[in-house]
Protein backbone atom coordinates (compact mmCIF):
# COMPACT_ATOMS: atom_id res chain seq x y z
CA UNK A 1 0.00 0.00 0.00
CA UNK A 2 1.17 3.35 -1.02
CA UNK A 3 1.82 5.33 2.36
CA UNK A 4 -0.04 9.47 2.24
CA UNK A 5 3.45 11.39 3.04
CA UNK A 6 2.53 14.25 5.34
CA UNK A 7 4.16 17.40 6.29
CA UNK A 8 2.80 18.61 9.83
CA UNK A 9 3.28 22.89 10.50
CA UNK A 10 2.12 24.06 13.85
CA UNK A 11 4.54 26.58 16.03
CA UNK A 12 3.16 24.62 19.02
CA UNK A 13 5.51 22.01 20.09
CA UNK A 14 3.22 19.98 21.94
CA UNK A 15 0.14 20.21 19.74
CA UNK A 16 2.62 19.22 16.61
CA UNK A 17 3.64 16.17 18.91
CA UNK A 18 0.34 15.14 19.32
CA UNK A 19 -0.78 15.04 15.56
CA UNK A 20 2.13 13.37 14.62
CA UNK A 21 1.46 10.18 17.01
CA UNK A 22 -2.00 10.55 15.87
CA UNK A 23 -0.97 10.00 12.00
CA UNK A 24 1.62 7.59 13.03
CA UNK A 25 -0.96 5.19 14.58
CA UNK A 26 -2.69 5.28 11.38
CA UNK A 27 -2.15 2.37 8.62
CA UNK A 28 -0.78 4.49 5.35
CA UNK A 29 0.02 7.51 6.68
CA UNK A 30 3.63 8.62 7.13
CA UNK A 31 5.03 12.20 9.12
CA UNK A 32 7.61 12.65 6.82
CA UNK A 33 8.40 16.78 7.48
CA UNK A 34 7.49 19.02 10.43
CA UNK A 35 7.85 22.66 10.91
CA UNK A 36 7.91 24.92 13.63
CA UNK A 37 6.89 28.39 11.61
CA UNK A 38 5.77 29.42 7.98
CA UNK A 39 8.59 29.90 6.12
CA UNK A 40 10.13 26.43 7.67
CA UNK A 41 6.72 24.52 6.20
CA UNK A 42 7.73 26.40 2.69
CA UNK A 43 11.08 24.53 2.56
CA UNK A 44 10.45 21.34 4.22
CA UNK A 45 7.38 21.30 1.80
CA UNK A 46 9.84 22.00 -1.42
CA UNK A 47 12.47 19.10 0.11
CA UNK A 48 10.29 16.46 0.57
CA UNK A 49 7.33 17.03 -1.88
CA UNK A 50 4.69 15.46 0.59
CA UNK A 51 1.10 14.29 -0.35
CA UNK A 52 -0.56 16.45 1.96
CA UNK A 53 0.64 19.59 4.18
CA UNK A 54 -0.87 20.26 7.28
CA UNK A 55 -0.65 23.96 8.33
CA UNK A 56 -1.50 25.89 11.34
CA UNK A 57 -3.08 29.11 10.29
CA UNK A 58 -1.08 31.35 12.93
CA UNK A 59 2.64 30.86 12.60
CA UNK A 60 5.46 33.26 13.22
CA UNK A 61 7.69 34.66 10.35
CA UNK A 62 5.33 33.58 7.57
CA UNK A 63 1.52 33.01 8.82
CA UNK A 64 -0.14 29.88 7.93
CA UNK A 65 -1.98 31.26 4.97
CA UNK A 66 1.33 32.85 3.35
CA UNK A 67 2.62 29.81 3.88
CA UNK A 68 -0.33 27.35 2.49
CA UNK A 69 -0.69 30.01 -0.58
CA UNK A 70 2.91 29.42 -1.62
CA UNK A 71 2.85 25.52 -1.14
CA UNK A 72 0.25 25.60 -3.45
CA UNK A 73 1.64 27.30 -6.15
CA UNK A 74 5.22 25.62 -5.88
CA UNK A 75 3.55 21.97 -5.47
CA UNK A 76 0.01 22.00 -7.06
CA UNK A 77 -0.24 18.40 -6.49
CA UNK A 78 0.16 18.93 -2.68
CA UNK A 79 -3.48 18.84 -0.73
CA UNK A 80 -3.73 21.57 1.92
CA UNK A 81 -5.35 21.90 5.18
CA UNK A 82 -5.45 24.35 7.99
CA UNK A 83 -5.76 23.80 11.06
CA UNK A 84 -7.66 27.55 13.20
CA UNK A 85 -8.61 28.81 15.99
CA UNK A 86 -11.57 30.59 13.89
CA UNK A 87 -14.67 29.59 12.71
CA UNK A 88 -15.70 32.26 11.02
CA UNK A 89 -16.48 32.57 7.39
CA UNK A 90 -13.89 35.04 6.23
CA UNK A 91 -10.96 32.67 7.39
CA UNK A 92 -12.68 29.80 5.59
CA UNK A 93 -12.53 31.90 2.44
CA UNK A 94 -8.96 32.98 2.78
CA UNK A 95 -8.18 29.06 3.29
CA UNK A 96 -9.79 28.43 0.20
CA UNK A 97 -8.36 30.95 -1.98
CA UNK A 98 -4.81 30.36 -1.43
CA UNK A 99 -5.96 27.16 -2.17
CA UNK A 100 -6.66 25.06 0.68
CA UNK A 101 -8.75 21.74 0.28
CA UNK A 102 -9.32 21.33 4.23
CA UNK A 103 -10.40 23.45 6.82
CA UNK A 104 -10.12 22.16 10.69
CA UNK A 105 -10.82 23.96 14.17
CA UNK A 106 -8.17 22.97 16.27
CA UNK A 107 -10.23 21.56 19.04
CA UNK A 108 -11.40 19.19 16.64
CA UNK A 109 -8.59 18.21 14.89
CA UNK A 110 -8.16 15.14 16.87
CA UNK A 111 -11.26 13.72 15.66
CA UNK A 112 -11.31 15.00 12.16
CA UNK A 113 -7.58 14.67 10.97
CA UNK A 114 -7.62 11.59 9.85
CA UNK A 115 -10.97 12.10 7.42
CA UNK A 116 -9.61 14.99 6.58
CA UNK A 117 -6.40 14.10 5.29
CA UNK A 118 -8.13 11.00 3.22
CA UNK A 119 -10.67 13.22 1.89
CA UNK A 120 -8.10 16.01 0.47
CA UNK A 121 -5.89 13.30 -0.94
CA UNK A 122 -8.41 11.78 -3.02
CA UNK A 123 -8.99 15.20 -4.27
CA UNK A 124 -12.09 16.49 -2.50
CA UNK A 125 -12.79 19.20 0.32
CA UNK A 126 -13.06 18.57 4.15
CA UNK A 127 -14.22 21.12 6.83
CA UNK A 128 -15.04 20.52 10.57
CA UNK A 129 -18.35 19.58 10.89
CA UNK A 130 -18.99 22.70 13.04
CA UNK A 131 -17.70 24.81 9.59
CA UNK A 132 -20.17 23.14 8.06
CA UNK A 133 -23.04 23.39 10.25
CA UNK A 134 -22.36 27.12 10.58
CA UNK A 135 -21.92 28.24 7.23
CA UNK A 136 -25.50 26.51 6.57
CA UNK A 137 -26.82 28.54 9.38
CA UNK A 138 -25.88 31.58 8.14
CA UNK A 139 -27.06 30.63 4.50
CA UNK A 140 -30.67 30.00 5.33
CA UNK A 141 -30.86 33.05 7.94
CA UNK A 142 -29.83 35.39 5.26
CA UNK A 143 -32.32 33.21 2.64
CA UNK A 144 -34.89 34.14 5.13
CA UNK A 145 -33.59 37.61 5.92
CA UNK A 146 -34.11 38.55 2.62
CA UNK A 147 -36.67 36.19 1.50
CA UNK A 148 -35.91 35.07 -1.66
CA UNK A 149 -36.26 31.92 -3.11
CA UNK A 150 -33.69 28.92 -3.46
CA UNK A 151 -31.08 29.68 -5.91
CA UNK A 152 -29.73 26.20 -6.13
CA UNK A 153 -33.34 25.33 -7.68
CA UNK A 154 -32.57 27.95 -11.15
CA UNK A 155 -29.74 25.40 -11.57
CA UNK A 156 -30.08 22.50 -14.75
CA UNK A 157 -29.18 18.85 -13.57
CA UNK A 158 -25.83 19.08 -15.63
CA UNK A 159 -24.93 22.95 -14.09
CA UNK A 160 -25.46 20.95 -10.51
CA UNK A 161 -23.39 18.01 -11.71
CA UNK A 162 -20.23 20.80 -12.59
CA UNK A 163 -20.90 22.73 -9.41
CA UNK A 164 -20.10 19.48 -7.59
CA UNK A 165 -16.84 18.48 -9.73
CA UNK A 166 -15.61 22.07 -9.23
CA UNK A 167 -16.04 22.22 -5.79
CA UNK A 168 -14.08 18.94 -5.82
CA UNK A 169 -11.45 21.36 -7.28
CA UNK A 170 -11.18 19.11 -10.29
CA UNK A 171 -9.94 20.93 -13.30
CA UNK A 172 -12.45 22.38 -16.21
CA UNK A 173 -10.35 19.74 -18.97
CA UNK A 174 -10.91 16.83 -15.56
CA UNK A 175 -14.45 17.93 -15.51
CA UNK A 176 -14.87 18.07 -19.77
CA UNK A 177 -13.59 14.06 -19.62
CA UNK A 178 -15.54 13.31 -16.39
CA UNK A 179 -18.71 14.47 -18.17
CA UNK A 180 -17.68 13.89 -22.08
CA UNK A 181 -17.93 17.23 -22.85
CA UNK A 182 -15.69 19.72 -24.73
CA UNK A 183 -13.73 21.75 -22.17
CA UNK A 184 -15.44 24.77 -24.13
CA UNK A 185 -18.77 23.79 -23.17
CA UNK A 186 -17.36 23.34 -18.93
CA UNK A 187 -16.23 26.90 -19.40
CA UNK A 188 -19.71 27.82 -20.08
CA UNK A 189 -21.60 26.00 -17.57
CA UNK A 190 -18.82 27.10 -15.14
CA UNK A 191 -19.61 31.35 -16.36
CA UNK A 192 -23.95 30.18 -16.30
CA UNK A 193 -22.86 29.01 -12.29
CA UNK A 194 -21.11 32.00 -11.29
CA UNK A 195 -24.23 34.23 -12.60
CA UNK A 196 -26.95 32.27 -11.45
CA UNK A 197 -25.13 32.23 -8.42
CA UNK A 198 -23.80 35.46 -8.12
CA UNK A 199 -20.64 33.91 -6.73
CA UNK A 200 -17.43 35.06 -8.39
CA UNK A 201 -14.52 32.89 -7.57
CA UNK A 202 -13.83 29.12 -7.17
CA UNK A 203 -13.53 30.10 -3.14
CA UNK A 204 -17.41 31.17 -3.18
CA UNK A 205 -18.39 28.25 -5.26
CA UNK A 206 -16.96 26.11 -3.14
CA UNK A 207 -18.35 27.88 0.23
CA UNK A 208 -21.58 27.86 -1.28
CA UNK A 209 -21.35 23.71 -2.41
CA UNK A 210 -21.03 22.92 1.29
CA UNK A 211 -23.86 25.24 2.12
CA UNK A 212 -25.95 23.60 0.30
CA UNK A 213 -24.46 19.62 0.90
CA UNK A 214 -23.59 19.08 -2.51
CA UNK A 215 -20.20 18.70 -0.81
CA UNK A 216 -19.18 18.00 3.17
Amino acid sequence: MKLIRILLADDHTVMRRGLRLLLESQPGFSVVAEAADGRQAVEQAEATKPDVAVVDIAMPNLSGIEAAQRIATVLPQTAIVILSMHSDESYVLRALKVGAKGYLLKDSAEGDLIDAINAVHQGKTFFSPEISKMLVEDYVREIRTRGSEDSYDLLTAREREVLQLLAERKSNKEIALALNLSIYTIETHRRNLQEKLNLHSLADLILYSVRKGVIS
